[in-house]
């Protein structure tokens, strides 16, 4: 099947560039032929956010989107603009309240929106269509198909009906080749065919390594006494000691919902560490519980999200292509936004592939992407935070965040940094299990806190059993041989959905076993496995979680 442009994935970044390029052919009365992969089972299905959103992006794109009366109405962001802020400093009973004052202008929430980020995706969708995007929920785009002379030709989807021996089951369906003159890759964090292009054209040899964090979202209903639409909350300090960095979001949305949710850095050096529990211990604290009380627990979901900021963003083309959103890592860590920047991005090399093919020209370097980029109110913006990350990982929680507000207001009044610091793979950071103490969590209420397996059961996660396992180890030997003595595996830990444990180690025989069934996608495991012996590949198309609201 041949286009003009094959985009990876209907994020927030592929969305805007689809329309921004139907735009771009409208406005020259040309035709552009645009197609969108998206491999969960409709759009929005995989999308998980907190999320305040800065509609810059979306007001450059489709300026009258608040509009009820334009074609498809407006956008239901519109419903819930942000009217406070509060950042809280946990201490394990109380708290304390960091005055908005000495936060610089463009960290606070002024003129932003809070809502569903997969919602948004969904109504981003309807106006693609409506412009003649095709898009195709349900086909993961599992392989990149070269030209002979070494650029993207396009990209390959995965069969459909594949036992786990390998073998065609009836409803065995082959792949379909997608042709394109670009292909742009939009598959969120650490994606499969993102990887690999990177490696193959050494797209980061001139950036820090890309580093993490793991966000743990819920969502519930709340007492309507306690729901005030537009507060939003971010906290940091507990329960996270001296040897984890992140934060936590709390943010009072439509319907009488709350969306709430826990960042862990993937730097973290203990490997009995457990990111889902330390989001269920937050709970717990007297002031969360307090807003939770008597509410009721309806979604769940984890995503990794890039910490790398500026220093961490590979280069931005290849022959035939570009990379967009968040497989490149535009997000203001923070700012705690990034929806902004991937469409923006998305925004940008739309625009420098709409005057290329308008050209006829193909499958060469989109060298206007990037210059667009460096030209860009995101640049600017992303230079400004670029050593926050470094400086709270090097000087802990409390000198590293004085630290950093410091430079981030010399910044802001044109006093540049003369120096970028640098990153750390976040797997080379644990520590041996016999060097730290072992965190113990307690038993999950049922009422506040829950445990694994019935979270992911409320992802709405499915993947057909019978299918190749999409975690997929590059020597499985490591992980009973090396990564349980060394650290107590701490894939068993880490995992977000309980799909790594270990069993019939108390009788001597120790398995590593992977319920890939139970996979919400949060790519984790790729990243912060310490051999880095698991590889993240796609695994049939439409499977995974399925976010209503997220």
């Amino acid at each position: 099947m041949p286009y003009d442009v094959v985009i990876v994935g209907a994020g927030p970044a592929g969305l805007s560039a689809a329309i921004r390029l139907k735009q771009m052919a409208a406005a020259k009365d040309a035709e552009i032929s645009v197609c969108v992969l998206e491999k969960g089972s409709e759009v929005g299905a995989h999308i998980l956010s907190g999320a305040v959103i800065d509609p810059k992006s979306l007001d450059e794109l489709i300026p009258d989107w608040r509009d009820p009366n334009r074609p498809g109405g407006a956008c239901a962001l519109a419903e819930v603009p942000v009217t406070e802020n509060l950042h809280w400093v946990l201490t394990p009973k109380g708290k304390f309240t960091l005055p908005h004052f000495i936060t610089p202008p463009f960290m606070h929430n002024k003129g932003t929106y809070t809502g569903s980020l997969g919602n948004l995706c969904r109504w981003l969708a309807t106006q693609a269509e409506e412009l003649g995007v095709e898009i195709f929920p349900g086909f993961a785009a599992a392989e990149i198909l070269y030209n002979d002379d070494g650029s993207v030709k396009g990209v390959a989807t995965g069969d459909m009906g594949v036992a786990r021996d390998g073998t065609h089951k009836p409803d065995y369906t082959p792949g379909l080749e997608i042709h394109a003159k670009y292909t742009f890759l939009a598959e969120g964090v650490r994606g499969h065919l993102t990887k690999q292009l990177i490696r193959t054209f050494d797209l980061a040899k001139d950036a820090q390594p890309q580093v993490y964090g793991i966000g743990i979202k819920e969502l519930w209903d709340i007492d309507p006494a306690l729901h005030h639409p537009g507060r939003v909350i971010h906290t940091q300090g507990w329960p996270l000691g001296s040897d984890a960095n992140g934060g936590s979001w709390l943010y009072h949305q439509a319907n009488g919902q709350v969306s709430l949710g826990f960042v862990t850095w993937l730097n973290y050096s203990n490997p009995h560490l457990s990111p889902f529990h330390e989001m269920q211990r937050w709970k717990t604290h007297p002031e969360i519980a307090s807003i939770l009380k008597g509410g009721k627990r309806v979604s769940y979901g984890a995503r990794a999200i890039n910490d790398g900021g500026l220093q961490s963003i590979p280069k931005l083309v290849f022959p035939g292509g570009a990379l967009i959103g968040c497989s490149a890592g535009f997000l203001n860590v923070p700012r705690l936004k990034g929806t902004h920047g991937a469409m923006k991005s998305g925004i940008m090399a739309a625009e420098a592939a709409a005057d290329a093919i308008l050209a006829q020209r193909q499958h060469d370097e989109l060298v206007a992407y990037p210059q667009a980029f460096e030209a860009s109110w995101l640049y600017k913006e992303l230079s400004i935070v670029r050593n926050v990350v470094p400086l709270v990982k090097q000087f802990g929680e409390v000198i590293g965040t004085m630290l950093s507000g410091i430079v981030m207001w010399l910044e802001y009044f044109g006093l540049k940094m003369p120096f970028t610091m640098k990153h750390h793979p976040d797997h080379e950071s644990l520590r041996r299990k016999d060097q730290v103490a072992k965190i113990t969590y307690p038993k999950p209420d049922g009422v506040l806190t829950f445990d694994r397996l019935s979270s992911v059961f409320i992802s709405n996660t499915n993947h057909e059993e019978d299918q190749p396992v999409h975690l997929t180890l590059k020597d499985p030997d490591v992980p009973v041989k090396y990564n349980l003595p060394m650290y107590d595996e701490p894939a068993q830990r880490y995992c977000p959905a309980g799909v790594y444990e270990i069993v019939g180690e108390e009788t001597g025989d120790p398995k590593f076993v992977i319920n890939a069934q139970n996979c919400v996608h949060c790519k984790t495991c790729d990243i912060k496995d310490p051999t880095q012996n698991i590889n993240w590949v796609v695994p049939e198309g439409g499977g995974g979680p399925n976010y209503p609201n997220m």
